[in-house]
């Protein structure tokens, strides 16, 4: 039995990216909104700024950039006055050395010796002549694009870290949306060219992503925008319901009414009814509390996700490393990659005598590294810094760990075709409910389309129909992986969104 019963245009489930986009411009154009997050404190989900003991972690590392005029014009009228231009500096650690990322051709040629590079570029050629014309894992598209030794020493460790799987297991369409715009003979070259200072042209965000050399970032961590988004959307009179989960969520044929039911952290219930409901919910989640259920909910159970934790250390340093962060391919250690915090902005580390970083390790719910204490977990990541020789073990004065549950959903062989099964009878049955963001299409959306496909589900709300396909945001791969990274470029970018769909 419900404790309360609230009455409103549209319910929104999860208070993320997309979520409070869609919150944000529904409330601006006069639609009464409720939205409900599970999580107690946090608004912005996996793009949310955790905080402790004054110290703020970013989870997973949130640079904020588009090629949509759009989106870079929504970002500057939630948050005008708080983003810094924060300089762009990666490396990965391979067999104790340190590349640069992008790399820098005489470097990568010295760490990696003659001998070495030869067979790369050998291996690289061989793949060229040579290509595997039947592509169907991630393995076989990043050997084609750059050739087994490449492939084996720069993506296959880290890429099996983060999934927890081969990447012969592992959809292609992984590689395509993420690394398709990235060639070797771009990388090189560029990397040539800014080895022997030919190269003064600085990289302002319409080349590939990876390339970037600046980008932009809220002044105290991502979760600002969205904290922002938050008060926005409730200074409009609507409200975001914190330590709310979806219970049931109960559609009624007679009145086309949704009744979205959920509960609290004390077990209190609220019924919410409503028009239309925008769901950033993971699809097999939604699915399991749709009434009826749906039909495609074997194929919903099936979709699966990748789970994170990030382990963050207060390290007695005031300058520890200037990157930004760090891949680490390297099998003796778990940790995937390193964040540097100061250096993504330094008022997210409030001690100038500490180092704040934040080792990322990927993992699934309940395995041995999720279910590990946070003591554990601590020592785990002081022990490996070490190993890395990125600090020694007595410069570690503290520590927490953040878990963050589907962080990732997984690419596997069948996942495409789960999710079209699911999407189909939702919108064949269920127009008035709306799938979005990351884990709300079980794709691997940056921040920036998971604002996009809940700007255009707003258009489709108020036009009373589907007139833009949101699943059409995220297919140009070289869009997803290009971007501005300062203002100046997007906001010059006529790139349209996606089409209006032809009338039938």
């Amino acid at each position: 039995m419900a404790n309360s019963v609230d009455k409103v245009d549209v319910a929104i489930i999860g208070a993320g990216p997309a979520g409070l986009t869609a919150a944000y411009l529904l409330g601006k154009a006069g639609y009464s909104v409720t939205v409900i997050e599970k999580d107690p404190r946090y608004v912005g989900g996996i793009s949310r700024t955790v905080e402790h003991e004054g110290f703020r972690f970013d989870i997973g590392g949130h640079r904020f950039f588009s090629r949509s005029k759009e989106v870079v014009d929504l970002w500057n009228e939630i948050l005008p006055d708080d983003f810094i231009e924060r300089p762009r500096m990666s490396r990965i650690y391979y067999e104790g050395k340190f590349y640069s990322y992008p790399l820098r051709a005489f470097e990568a040629l010295w760490n990696l010796g003659v001998w070495r590079s030869a067979l790369c570029m050998a291996s690289f050629a061989k793949a060229r002549l040579l290509p595997n014309r039947s592509v169907k894992s991630f393995e076989d598209w990043t050997v084609n694009a750059f050739g087994w030794k490449l492939y084996s020493i720069f993506f296959k460790t880290y890429t099996e870290k983060v999934w927890g799987m081969p990447c012969d297991a592992m959809s292609a369409d992984w590689a395509a949306q993420r690394i398709k715009g990235l060639s070797l003979w771009g990388a090189v070259t560029d990397g040539l060219k800014r080895s022997l200072g030919l190269n003064k042209r600085p990289n302002d965000g319409m080349a590939v992503k990876t390339l970037l050399e600046s980008f932009r970032y809220p002044r105290l961590g991502p979760g600002m925008m969205w904290e922002a988004a938050r008060d926005h959307v409730e200074a409009h009179g609507n409200h975001v319901l914190m330590d709310h989960k979806l219970k049931q969520l109960a559609f009624n044929d007679l009145t086309q009414q949704w009744t979205m039911t959920a509960v609290d952290g004390e077990g209190g219930q609220v019924a919410i009814k409503a028009a239309h409901v925008i769901s950033s919910a993971p699809m097999r989640e939604l699915a399991s509390r749709l009434h009826p259920l749906p039909a495609a909910l074997p194929e919903a159970a099936n979709l699966k996700y990748r789970d994170f934790l990030t382990v963050a250390l207060m390290i007695r340093s005031p300058d520890l490393f200037p990157d930004n962060w760090i891949y680490i391919h390297d099998s003796k250690v778990k940790v995937g990659r390193v964040q540097n915090f100061r250096s993504w902005s330094p008022e997210m580390v409030p001690d100038p005598d500490l180092a704040c970083v934040g080792l990322e390790y990927f993992c699934f719910e309940g395995d041995g590294l999720w279910s590990a204490s946070d003591d554990e977990l601590v020592a785990l990541a002081t022990k490996e810094m070490a190993q890395l020789g990125l600090c020694a073990a007595e410069q570690v004065v503290g520590g927490t760990v953040v878990r963050q549950e589907k962080a990732y959903p997984v690419y596997d062989e069948d996942y495409a075709a789960n999710v079209e099964v699911l999407r189909q009878e939702i919108e064949a049955r269920y127009p008035t409910l709306h799938c979005v963001g990351r884990n709300g299409m079980h794709r691997y959306n940056n921040q920036d389309h998971a604002m996009m496909t809940a700007m255009l589900t707003v258009r489709n709300i108020q036009a009373g129909a589907r007139v833009y396909d949101i699943w059409a945001v995220n297919e140009d791969a070289e869009y997803h992986e290009s971007g501005n990274e300062g203002e100046r470029a997007a906001l010059a970018s006529v790139r349209a969104v996606p089409e209006r769909l032809k009338a039938a």
